[in-house]
């Protein structure tokens, strides 16, 4: 079986001190993965304001948020400047590809992405993407061939984007197995790598499950797998820093078992996109998470 690991960096000091140590750990265990950056300012400070939503107080006291994110970086974009990622880390950036992992395009402004992109219009959605390709092909001297959108929300504005600037795969959804994604009445040629399994904050301090044992608890999840595997996504702000015993431990325990721990490119390489089934992506509710993420919906008949 083959799980692909998708690291979503959002944070200066994510970049900064987790990216690092994470590649540290996959080397350690002969592990695969995908880096996506955000390469514009950290405004994680403006999240804040997420405080209003139903249930996202509640997620903030379960999780941690201080103790994982630093009181720094929450004051980012409001009582701080934001920190331009992508010019202050690019060389550090280089240094995952130049190790060996694939890297990618998580977004330009995390919080503005997450928390607007629903909300505005395909100018707005190019503006934002485009800001970001540009970046990454200032860093890495090539564009991105794959991207992951922040709190998995996309549009039907940027599947469109995706299909035009050529990436071979994204990661955009929730979902159970690679598909050709379809909103607002088109199909698109990108194929969606949807995350399959729960991430460790989703987990964390409900029935039962503890810092403690939901490395375990992931691990007997993770035992059921179709035939394309498993998606998992990370956080270089959790799993590479306050969670980093966790990851290892799961690490650990998936090269145990055998798993094949691959990019998301490991994954897609081995897909037939000519019989990929299509599916509506669809707004909805996933447990452990406030707000709505985008999902692998009903399946739709290929023409």
């Amino acid at each position: 079986m083959r799980i692909a690991l998708k690291i979503d960096v959002d944070t200066y000091r994510g970049t900064c001190e987790g990216v690092p140590a994470l590649a540290a750990a996959l080397q350690r265990h002969g592990a695969q993965a995908t880096f996506l950056y955000s390469l514009g300012p950290d405004h994680t400070g403006r999240a804040l304001r997420r405080l209003l939503r139903p249930g996202f107080l509640r997620k903030v006291m379960r999780t941690s948020v201080g103790a994982n994110y630093g009181w720094k970086t929450l004051c980012y974009g409001v009582l701080l400047p934001g920190p331009d990622i992508g010019r202050r880390c690019a060389a550090l950036l280089r240094q995952t590809r130049e190790a060996g992992f694939e890297t990618g395009v998580h977004c330009w402004d995390h919080v503005r992405w997450q928390d607007y992109v629903t909300r505005r219009d395909a100018a707005w959605t190019r503006r934002e993407l485009e800001r970001a390709a540009a970046r990454f092909a200032e860093v890495f001297a090539s564009a991105a061939r794959t991207c992951g959108a922040p709190g998995w929300q996309t549009t039907a504005a940027a599947l469109r984007l995706q299909d035009e600037m050529g990436y071979a795969c994204c990661s955009d959804t929730r979902g159970t197995h690679p598909f050709l994604p379809a909103m607002d009445g088109t199909v698109f040629s990108c194929p969606q790598l949807p995350t399959t399994l729960p991430t460790l904050d989703e987990l964390v301090g409900i029935d039962g499950v503890t810092e403690g044992n939901v490395a375990d608890h992931l691990l007997q999840l993770s035992r059921q797998a179709g035939p394309y595997g498993h998606v998992f996504t990370l956080h270089a702000e959790l799993e590479g820093m306050r969670l980093l015993p966790v990851f290892e431990k799961l690490l650990a325990g998936w090269r145990k078992r055998g798993v094949e721990l691959v990019s998301l490119a490991g994954l897609c390489d081995g897909l037939d996109r000519s019989t990929l089934p299509v599916h509506q992506v669809v707004m909805g509710e996933i447990p452990g998470r406030s707000g709505t993420v985008a999902l692998q919906g009903p399946s739709l008949t290929r023409l």
